[in-house]
This record gives C-alpha cells, structure tokens and sequence, in this order.
C-alpha cells in the first residue's frame, strides 16, 4: 500500500490544492498618456486581486500610458514615468504576492517596443514584445513601436536590471505544478500562427493576451470566438482583456471586453463597456489542461514537429491554500448541460446518434425486423423511442418492432402497464412472456433453495430472471428473422451493473451504451416534448420518468421496492464520477472535492432546464466520500470484465465511451488499491 501520510496533506476545501490557478482580467480606467494614475488604477485592481486570492492576472495593452495616444508614445518624459511606474507596481505584486502582467511602452537601444511587462516577487520577470504590429485600416503601430524580431539581443535593462527580452518566454511556478504561463499582445492572435501557439507547444498551460481592440458591431463575437478555439487548439486557458473606458474616442470606441476560456469553454467573460475598474475571475483547472495533453497524442506529436526551445523563466508563486467556493462554471451533471439551449442541442444530437447508428447496422445487415425487452423502465424506454424512430426514417412499418414485456416475480403492476402503455401506444406489436414457470424450472434444476420454498433472493435468483429474459430474446430474434436491440446504459456499464453474457450485457446492437443515465432522463423528456413518435405517447414516457429505477428482480420486502440507487449509489454521483475519471484521469480526491463543490448545495447554482424538484437533491462530503469508494471499486476491480466484451453501439458523449474499441481499454483483472489509497488519505471524513 502506497504511504500517502508522508507527504504533506494541504487543505482539501482549497482550489490550490487541486490543481488550480485563480487568474483575473483586469480592466483598469484609462487615463490618457498618464503613467502615474494609470498605474494608481492598477494598484486599487492588484489589491482587489489578492483579496480575492488571485495568482495571476493581466491588464489590458499599453495599460501604463493607454493605447490611443498616437504620437505621445514618442515623448522621453512619458517613457520615462512608465519605467517609473513599472517599478512601484513590482513592488506591490510583491507585497500581495501575485503575478501582474502589464501592457507598457519600453524603450531598447534606439527602438521603442509594445511590451508585456510580467512582474512577481517584487521584480520585473521578463518582458514580452508584441510580435505583430498592425498597419492596415485603423491601426498605425508601425509608425511608432519596432516589431519583436527587430531586437537585437534576448535581454532588456529596465530600471537597472537585466531581464529577458523576447517573445514566447515561458513563465513556470518552481513550486506549483502547471501553472506556466505566457504572454501575446492582441493582434498577436489575430495572426495565422499567433507566438502563443509554439508557447504553449513548449509547456505554458495559461495564455495571456493584453488587448487595446477597439470595439465595432460584431468584434466581440470574433474575439470569442478566436479566444475560445485558440484555448481548445492549443488544449490551453486563454484569458483575454481589452482596453475599456478612458481611452481616446477621436476616431474609435472601447468596450473593454475581459474573458476566460479553458479548453475551448467559456469560463467567465466581464462587464463591458463598463464606467469603473473591475476585475473578472475565474480558477483555471492546469491539472485537467495537463492530462488532457497527456493523452492528446495530436499535441504531443505536434510538439515535436513544430515546437521550438523557449527560454523558461522560473518564479515562486504564492502558496497560501486558502479554503474557498470555486470560481469556474460547475455543472452538477457533466452529460447534461445546464443551459437550455445547449441542452437541446445536445439532445437532439445524441438522439440522433442513436438513431442512425441503428439506422446504419438495419440496412447493413438487411433487417426489416428487430426484438426487444420492454420493462417500463427509463433505458428500454429510450431505446425503444429511437427503435421506433429509425423504422420511421426507413420507412419501416413499426409493427415490425417487436416488444416484449417478461415479468418476473417483482415485477410491479406499474411497470408492467407501463411497458404495455408505451408499446400501444407507439404501435409497436406487443407481446408478453411470463417467465416464472422457466425460472422455477431452472431453480429446480440447478437445486436452488428457492425451489424448496425458501425465500432466498440472492444473486443467483436475480440472474436466472436476467438471464432467462436475454435468452428468449435472442431465440425469438431467431425465430422472426430479426436482432436484439439492447438496453443498458454508459452508467451501467461502468458499474458493471448487468448480468453477464446472456443477459441484459448482451445484445445484436446496443443503442443506449454510449449513453449516461442522467442523459437519458432529458432524451425521454426530449422526444416527449417534440412529439417526435407521436402525442399518445406522452403521458407514459412522464410515468416512465416518475417511476423508481428499480432492476425488479427482488420481490419487495414491507411495501420497499429493490432500489437500484441504494446498492450502487445516486446515478446523479455515479455520472459526475465517471466523466472526470474516464475523460481526464483525475485523482479521486479531486473528483471528491468538484462533486462536494457541486453537490453541496442544492439551492446554488444552476440545474438544467426541466428537472423536477424532487431530483434537486444534496449531497454532503461523507456521501460523497462513500458512493465515490464504492465506485472506484466497481469501476476498477469488477466490473471491467463486462466492458472487454460489449456489443456493438455508437460512441455519444463527450465525456468517452466505454468499448474496448473506443475510449477505454483496461486489463479484466486490475484493482483499485491505488485509487482507493489516494482516496483515503486525501479526502477527510
């Protein structure tokens, strides 16, 4: 067992300790060629910053003299309260213990460069040079600032101290794993191959762009747009802001436009065209960034083939791992977004997924016909929605599905009419098979007690009725020239919540694997809403949804159904647990913490559109804590097995599939101990 307890344990209620960095777009009041109470706003903001516990944040361009002052740019005296000012304001990022990078005007020999000034520790750490300087409509640079490749030489003396002097420097925290950083200035990104593109080929988790774009109708739009896709090319946080009030409007506007995107998500965006100093903040995740190239062999590749040496500049960044509420957009439910429109369009693309994945292995295989197992329940449901959907497209009468209801000895009168209801009302040809007396023949067979009369449900018990039920299935696919549509979900699949082999694992095609559980409640509201297989319909699928997941196998014991929630834990958990350790590989202490900041309370935050009150549910740490054990366990040590044999079906969410085809591959006979050790020793009780 790996010995956690010899290494320091930081406080597990900090963003710190997990593997974030709080970093801040600061939008300062501009005062026209006024380097001193330019740098009075930038104080007031350094300030606010480190209350707020801020690591690194960034100032708009040319911040210490502001961007439109045309020729003034060229005035000795005003250069030289910049140099000025740059030192008061290293001081302070000092004193508050953050990184501060500004946008100033730095002389070097006989040019003038549009510089990047990042100070931390009290000093000046580099200073990066715009590369590409606009001269086309608006935009004059070129008349007074030299581009970075005019430079002579790699360093800069700035207030009586050499410092590094070019683009591209890399900036790494010595004692904060991940938080690298660099630095471009504006139209920098506007370029086909911005410098920040090779920086961040060379290691720089956080890009920075320091912007004086003026604002026109639609800019905004496009520096979003390059802002987020720049973060998701280069699997990177970009954090953006933009000159704002103050500034000359002799011929422009300014709106002052701040924004943070991580991985191509938006993770915060300020006020614009704001009349005060503000800041707009957000926790970058340099962990996720981290093993998202880790196992993005595309940008590893890339790295080798296009990336160049960069000159690292080292720093020690504050380590104070203060408890507070993490600052990033949340979802509870990672496979269900929270917006409504985004969650729409993901229905309707998952819905469609399904749909023609069915649609394809049809025609391929030449079938007219297909059998499944209708129990009432929300993943029969859905598959049979999309069933009836694809015969619509394929102009196949529905009468061809053939649905089958089986009860069992728990089966409820409730799912049972349910399944009956839904299958009318579809026009499917429904039909029913008490599987009862073959289960009891079975019992008697193999010398279950059950057949003695006594009342033993244990595993065995509940696999006979699973087992029976995928067998008659296949035998009347034989029999009608037709396949086994499957039914088990994503969530089920990695928790190895199904009876192997012939059993509900197994299936000819199986519509639903790549699909979570938490998905497939909004898929049903979904296509009831649309009416996409017709209004009767409708006020089943809610029944359906109102109805306890229940696998149905154990009779109920004093008016209790067999809960499946009980035994394997909240799907709600089980999902949010699933996508960070199958899509990032995180550390199970963190997904612990991400679910407590999310779970914790019911009344914060956003749900999506639709979700009853009685799902509005909490979940304190010790919950968490214990579903998450439980999880890791299945998830690790005994349920891969299952996985290693899965029928066919479309890969869906974001978040991976589980086919030993696609996402996730992993040996049959692993264990846990590793996760559950980290687990332990990194999450309190």
């Amino acid at each position: 067992m790996a010995d956690f307890s010899l290494f320091h344990s930081p406080p597990f209620h900090s963003p710190k300790t997990h593997g974030f960095v709080r970093v801040a777009a600061a939008t300062p009041v501009s005062h026209i060629g006024d380097p001193k109470a330019n740098a009075e706003e930038h104080l007031a903001l350094i300030r606010q910053a480190a209350d707020q516990g801020v690591d690194l944040m960034v100032f708009p361009e040319l911040s210490l003299s502001a961007y439109a002052i045309d020729d003034l740019h060229m005035q000795a005296a005003l250069l030289d309260e910049v140099e000025r000012q740059i030192a008061v304001i290293a001081q302070a990022a000092g004193e508050h213990d953050l990184v501060a990078v500004v946008g100033a005007p730095i002389r070097n020999g006989d040019a003038l460069y549009n510089c990047a000034v990042v100070m931390g520790a009290g000093e000046v750490l580099g200073v990066v040079p715009k590369t590409y300087l606009p001269n086309y409509r608006e935009y004059y640079e070129k008349r007074w600032f030299a581009p970075a490749t005019a430079r002579a030489e790699d360093v800069i003396r700035l207030n009586g101290e050499t410092v590094d002097f070019a683009p591209g420097l890399v900036f790494e925290a010595v004692n904060r794993p991940g938080f690298v950083f660099a630095v471009e200035i504006c139209e920098d990104y506007w370029a086909p191959l911005p410098p920040s593109t090779r920086a961040a080929l060379a290691g720089a988790r956080i890009l920075l762009n320091l912007s004086a774009s003026n604002i026109v109708i639609g800019k905004a739009d496009e520096r979003a747009m390059l802002s987020a896709s720049h973060s998701a090319r280069t699997l990177s946080a970009y954090v953006f802001t933009a000159s704002g009030w103050g500034e000359s409007t002799t011929d422009l506007a300014w709106d002052g436009q701040a924004t943070i995107h991580e991985l191509g998500s938006k993770l915060a965006e300020g006020e614009r065209f704001a009349l005060e100093n503000h800041l707009t903040i957000a926790d970058v995740d340099v962990d996720r960034i981290g093993l998202d190239r880790l196992r993005n062999g595309t940008f590893a590749e890339c790295a080798r083939v296009e990336g160049e040496p960069a000159t690292v500049v080292p720093f020690m960044a504050r380590e104070d791992a203060v408890e507070s509420e993490l600052i990033r957009p949340l979802d509870r439910f990672p496979f269900v977004p929270d917006d409504a429109g985004r969650l729409d369009q993901d229905c309707y693309e998952a819905f469609n997924i399904q749909v023609q994945g069915l649609m394809r292995r049809m025609t391929a295989t030449q079938a007219e016909r297909l059998v499944i197992g209708v129990s009432g329940g929300l993943d029969s449901t859905q598959a049979l929605l999309v069933a009836c959907r694809a015969f619509d497209r394929l102009n196949l009468p529905r009468t061809n599905i053939l649905g089958f209801t089986m009860p069992g000895f728990a089966t409820s009168d409730g799912t049972k009419s349910n399944a009956w209801a839904l299958m009318k009302a579809l026009g499917v040809t429904g039909a029913e098979i008490d599987i009862r007396p073959a289960a009891e023949q079975m019992f008697k067979d193999i010398g279950h007690p059950y057949a003695a009369g006594e009342p033993v449900h244990d595993i065995t018990f509940e696999n006979v009725q699973a087992g029976l039920r995928t067998d008659y299935l296949f035998r009347l696919a034989n029999q009608n020239r037709a396949f086994v549509l499957g039914t088990g979900d994503l969530s089920e699949l990695a928790l190895g919540w199904a009876t192997y082999g012939v059993g509900d694992h197994m299936s000819h095609y199986n519509v639903n694997g790549g699909v979570a559980k938490t998905l497939i409640r909004h898929l049903i509201r979904w296509v009831a809403a649309r009416e996409l297989v017709g209004a009767e319909a409708t006020p089943t699928l809610h029944a359906i949804l109102d109805t306890e997941i229940s696998p149905e196998l154990v009779p109920a014991k004093d008016g209790v159904i067999q809960s499946t929630e009980g035994t394997v834990g909240p799907y709600a958990l089980n999902d949010f647990f699933l996508f960070y350790i199958s899509r990032f590989g995180l550390k199970p202490s963190k997904v612990a913490f991400l679910a407590h900041q999310a779970w914790s309370d019911a009344t914060a935050g956003h749900w999506p559109a639709n979700t009853p009150d009685d799902e509005k549910v909490e979940y304190d740490l010790a919950t968490i804590k214990a579903w998450l054990r439980k999880f890791l366990i299945r998830f690790f040590q005994t349920a891969q097995f299952k996985r290693s044999a899965l029928p066919n079906g479309p890969k869906v969410v974001t978040g991976g599939s589980l086919s030993p085809r696609g996402d996730w591959r992993a040996p049959s006979d692993g264990n846990a101990r590793v996760w559950l050790d980290e687990l332990d020793a990194n999450v309190p009780d």
